[in-house]
């Protein structure tokens, strides 16, 4: 419920999961979106009306355990989430141990129905032929399963040359790209300047934006500082994600992590309006990679349960499935 019409309802997890089945299990009998996973092999009881736009495998920080495919997929069960996406990182600033496209795809590879594989390569890399030795190392992964490109997150800037050239590649390839943006990985300035040189000279490049940086630009007054982390206080309007929504029908947003949650709650009745606003570019996810990790998506949208059925059908699962081109 939004901050505009009283007290939230107070539900625990349980309710709201049994609630979330049930309301988009209707909206999606008539025609067969939540089933069991692209193989048929998600067992009963266990489907749900979620994919998650945004999990890693394997030990992302120095700081965290080691996630194997089969907790990722226990967690999942108990959440409700019938799919999710797994994503490598390359970049040195991305994570304390890298976590190549070729791991990913092998640890996803026995579980194809639920674990999506995306890949990865830091624009930095050495490689020949220039933008062809680029596209033949992207086709490389999409023939072996992978589905998108990223976590794109390379401590450079996001209009950078080598970052163009990636864009590029994805185009030619049709890999969707996400990226994660802060004030050291693919920065920019406020009202995000650099992504949208990116958006305009790559308009067949789908691009799904992810991080401090671009949350906090949900907001009209966004400071550089803020972009580093979770700003407070309800957004002001005229925010650069907004602004090139309306623009540039390439441009999507990944809802996972604190950032994500922090842009919608900071102000449940701007976050509510942007939502139905957006509603067919915003896609449910969690930045999952720890065992136990707190998922504050969930008490999120515990809050918001008078969305329609048919806008949350869309951030929870369509959306996703739509621009990875899931059947």
């Amino acid at each position: 419920m939004t901050e505009s019409r009283g007290r939230p309802a107070v539900v625990n997890r349980r309710q709201f999961h049994s609630r979330v089945v049930a309301h988009v299990g209707c909206l999606a009998a008539g025609c067969g979106v939540v089933r069991g996973g692209l193989n048929g092999s998600t067992a009963s009881g266990k489907r749900g009306p979620y994919v998650d736009m945004h999990t890693h495998l394997g030990q992302t920080w120095n700081s965290t355990e080691h996630l194997s495919a089969e907790v990722l997929l226990r967690w999942m069960d108990s959440v409700h989430i019938e799919q999710a996406v797994v994503l490598p990182l390359v970049s040195p600033e991305a994570s304390s141990y890298p976590l190549t496209s070729d791991f990913v795809l092998t640890e996803t590879r026995a579980h194809r129905d639920r674990l999506i594989p995306f890949c990865s390569v830091d624009p930095r890399t050495s490689y020949r032929g220039g933008l062809a030795g680029l596209v033949a190392m992207l086709k490389r992964y999409q023939d072996a399963g992978a589905k998108g490109f990223g976590e794109h997150k390379p401590g450079i800037a996001v209009d950078a040359p080598t970052n163009m050239r990636v864009y590029a590649a994805c185009a030619e390839v049709g890999l969707p790209l996400l990226f994660h943006l802060d004030n050291q990985r693919n920065t920019d300035l406020p009202g995000l300047p650099g992504l949208e040189k990116a958006l305009q000279d790559h308009p067949d490049c789908t691009f799904i934006g992810h991080g401090p940086g671009w949350w906090a630009s949900i907001s009209g007054n966004v400071t550089r500082a803020e972009m580093a982390g979770y700003p407070k206080g309800a957004p002001t309007p005229g925010g650069a994600i907004d602004r090139l929504m309306e623009k540039y029908d390439n441009l999507y947003g990944d809802l996972s992590a604190g950032s994500g949650a922090n842009s919608i709650s900071r102000g449940l009745e701007f976050g509510h309006e942007f939502l139905l606003r957006r509603q067919d570019r915003i896609m449910f996810g969690t930045d999952y990679l720890t065992p136990k990790q707190p998922i504050p998506q969930f008490e999120l949208f515990e809050r918001m349960l008078d969305l329609p059925a048919d806008v949350t059908e869309k951030i929870y699962r369509g959306n996703a499935r739509r621009v990875l081109g899931l059947s």
